[in-house]
């Protein structure tokens, strides 16, 4: 396998695309936010980790990051349905 950077510790670039580090699959063109080139699913708070995890508001969920070849979880976050997802990126040194 060729070098790459990371991006996250299972998220990678390698020339001008990003990579899946697990499975080395290409995923899409690293200009790109990595987090529309995979699956994502989206699970309410409450119904993700039950009664301790609910917030009491509706529209808490759990983002959840898929490699759409080998299915490994890549990332999480937690966001209300309406927000953004959050955008990771090297730096320019980096």
């Amino acid at each position: 396998m060729s070098a790459f950077r990371f991006i996250t510790p299972h998220i990678g670039i390698r020339g001008n695309q990003t990579i899946c580090v697990v499975c080395s699959e290409a995923l899409g063109p690293s200009s790109k936010p990595w987090k529309e080139l995979v699956v994502r699913r989206e699970t309410p708070l409450a119904e993700a980790g039950g009664k301790a995890w609910d917030t009491g508001h509706d529209g808490v969920v759990l983002r959840q990051f898929i490699c759409p070849s080998c299915a490994t979880l890549l990332d999480t976050e937690t966001a209300t349905s309406k927000d953004p997802v959050l955008v990771d990126r090297l730096s320019d040194d980096g």
